[in-house]
């Protein structure tokens, strides 16, 4: 009996997680629906003319692959497209065939949305006596440039797509644009970036940076005021508009149905719409599902946790900026105890210059190790396995990828089982996580070199003098 379309998705999809990061495959894989399956030709459903492009450009080859694996080398794969009329709310599918021979016959097909932009109910009556565009101040913040933002794992998707909409504002898939993350990540730094590129690259076009709650302010005035037409009209001349904490519109009715219309307005003609929010559509409460769904519309690129270059990365840039003189291991200490986000991490730099300032005290580790204890002494804190590896390898001056690797070498073993201990009795990571960063051990292996470490505590003094030290260094003094 034939394998109906689900099952050899599900086949494809088996084959695809062992050849992607766990990331990719929930971004990019997950969200794909099988539709049909008809003479060796498999659709698949997908939800924007992006999506498409992006597996287009990075995962075609191992998509053919797959395929032909279950399907013979006749296999072949087609997509269908949803996009949204904004007209009525109704869905309609393009499909997109995509070939498997190794020629990409259709990069980028023409799949748009039916927009009449001669329509006059998208043109507004009304004109602001004495109001220019070129008043419009943006309200951008020349400090937060994309030169001042690093780029790192955690928010390349992010920074690539802003870069492709300050190039060409309201000419890509990403509109609109919603950036979203956690406290402190870089939702508003990056935003504003964009805007400052594209009033470099277009100095004629007018970018409009905006808080949800200003937004949410001035629309209250306006409308105690009677003259909510002229707020309307405004927005709707910005060429590029850039609305911070979006999620703070929940609940909102009135102002959610203003914004819905200002928005349908500047998509239709063309503006380029960027939002930040706190986490990612599907996950916001209180909004109209008309307005969610064109928050779909583009992209949604999330900005995570920085990961530890990444952090060393902006304390360095931060300081060279700065011309301030600060060792090494001061900025490896700082970034190793402080993973949240980035707001705390240069947070904790300042309280460092204002220490060493006020004290008159040198920048030195010591310093660094008592301002951490003051900086975070009112939130549960542990020390990081990362953080506890570096120690470990410094104390027994071994490479940290040495540390991880494989090899069976009695003192990098040693050293290895060390870390692993010290993990289990300072951080609240499983037995599985410690394994898993200590060279893709298992929590057998974990269990073991904790009692291996206990014992030779017993019974060899040299060893035991090892982790003292290590655990003088390790803990925050």
């Amino acid at each position: 009996m034939e394998k109906s379309f689900t099952k050899i998705w599900e086949s494809c999809l088996s084959v695809i997680k062992d050849n992607v990061s766990s990331q990719s495959f929930k971004t990019w894989f997950e969200p794909i629906k099988p539709i049909k399956l008809s003479n060796s030709v498999l659709t698949l459903q997908v939800p924007s003319q992006f999506f498409y492009e992006w597996l287009e450009e990075h995962y075609i080859t191992l998509l053919k692959k797959t395929i032909k694996k279950e399907l013979g080398n006749e296999g072949r794969l087609e997509y269908s497209i949803i996009m949204e009329n904004s007209y009525n709310n109704t869905s309609k599918p393009y499909t997109v065939k995509i070939p498997t021979n190794n020629k990409k016959e259709l990069k980028n097909p023409s799949v748009s949305m039916p927009i009449d932009l001669n329509n006059s109910s998208i043109r507004n009556p009304f004109i602001i006596p004495g109001l220019k565009k070129v008043n419009v101040e943006s309200q951008l913040n020349s400090n937060y440039s994309f030169e001042n933002f690093i780029e790192g794992d955690c928010n390349r998707l992010a920074r690539s797509a802003g870069y492709a909409v300050s190039g060409k504002p309201g000419g890509t898939a990403f509109n609109p644009l919603l950036i979203y993350g956690g406290v402190g990540l870089g939702k508003t730094h990056l935003s504003h970036a964009i805007g400052i590129q594209i009033k470099n690259n277009f100095p004629n076009k007018t970018v409009l940076y905006v808080s949800s709650e200003k937004f949410t302010q001035q629309y209250i005035d306006s409308v105690r005021n009677n003259n909510q037409n002229d707020f309307i009209h405004f927005y709707q001349m910005i060429d590029v508009l850039i609305i911070d904490d979006v999620q703070y519109f929940a609940g909102k009715e009135k102002t959610q149905d203003v914004f819905f219309h200002i928005f349908n307005h500047l998509h239709q003609s063309g503006k380029q719409i960027i939002l930040t929010a706190d986490k990612a559509p599907v996950e916001m409460q209180g909004f109209e599902q008309r307005l969610l769904s064109r928050f779909k519309w583009g992209l949604a690129a999330d900005l995570q946790n920085p990961g530890l270059e990444t952090r060393i990365a902006i304390l360095e840039k931060k300081v060279y900026a700065d011309g301030i003189d600060i060792p090494k291991d001061v900025i490896e200490y700082l970034a190793y105890s402080i993973s949240t986000n980035v707001r705390e991490l240069e947070g904790a730099l300042i309280s460092l210059l204002a220490q060493s300032s006020m004290n008159k005290k040198t920048i030195s580790l010591e310093l660094a190790r008592q301002m951490i204890d003051k900086f975070v002494k009112n939130t549960a804190r542990e020390v990081s396995i990362d953080y506890i590896q570096k120690v470990v390898c410094d104390y027994f001056e071994l490479p940290l990828e040495l540390l991880k690797s494989k090899t069976r070498k009695r003192e990098v073993v040693q050293a290895r089982q060390i870390a692993m201990y010290f993990a289990k009795s300072m951080t609240k990571s499983s037995l599985a996580t410690i394994g898993l960063h200590c060279g893709g051990k298992d929590h057998a292996t974990v269990l073991h070199a904790c009692k291996t470490v206990n014992n030779l505590m017993d019974t060899d003094k040299r060893f035991k003098t090892y982790i003292e030290d290590l655990n003088k260094k390790i803990t925050i003094q």
